[in-house]
């Protein structure tokens, strides 16, 4: 199935019989895989990047990173979940580019990326990623396990199962470091961390 050529939107059936076609180095499914999960990607990444030119930016480099790690997906799940564990972590790589960026231009001068907003001038829901992401950032120095899972199940919404198949780890694993991140995380997100 040729996506040019599909009356409707591609099945998930379609998209991993494309990737492993790519994978075997068929340049026309990986153009049809790669154009069909554009829209997803792009998607995730304005769920975790509130400015659009950002989450654009990230798109393209999780695009990017699909076209050129495709062999990371083993078949065992969705190449979609895949894909949105690729997307989240492009998202959250040009968080950091950003922030460090904004932080070398002038270390001295005003940054609002560093610091809290405030609710009375920062949208709540552009607020409460920017501070989900700073949260993130601070549990992964040292706890990096929970990270992923927490990400996947309390932003993204996968279900736990579809979350232990895609990290290969056992779904009481998952659950467990799912929690544990849940726990670090609330007070990072109240102020208190």
């Amino acid at each position: 199935m040729s996506f040019s050529s599909a009356p409707e939107a591609p099945t998930p059936d379609d998209l991993d019989a494309w990737a492993r076609a790519a994978q075997a180095g068929d340049r026309a499914a990986m153009e049809d895989l790669l154009t069909a999960l554009r829209p997803r990607v792009l998607a995730v990444c304005r769920g975790v990047l509130p400015y659009t030119p950002d989450a654009e930016d990230a798109c393209q480099d999780a695009l990017l990173n699909i076209a050129t790690k495709l062999t990371g997906w083993h078949g065992r799940g969705r190449v979609t979940t895949w894909t949105h564990v690729v997307a989240v972590n492009s998202a959250r790589s040009t968080y950091r580019r950003m922030r460090t960026q904004a932080q070398a231009a002038d270390p001295l001068e005003h940054s609002p990326i560093t610091e809290r907003p405030d609710p009375r001038t920062t949208s709540v829901i552009a607020g409460t990623r920017l501070d989900l992401l700073e949260a993130m950032e601070e549990i992964e120095k040292d706890h990096p396990q929970y990270v992923e899972p927490l990400l996947l199940r309390d932003v993204y919404g996968l279900p736990y199962e579809e979350i232990a198949t895609l990290v290969g780890a056992p779904l009481g694993t998952i659950k467990a470091q799912i929690h544990h991140g849940r726990k670090l995380a609330r007070p990072l997100l109240r102020g208190e961390g």
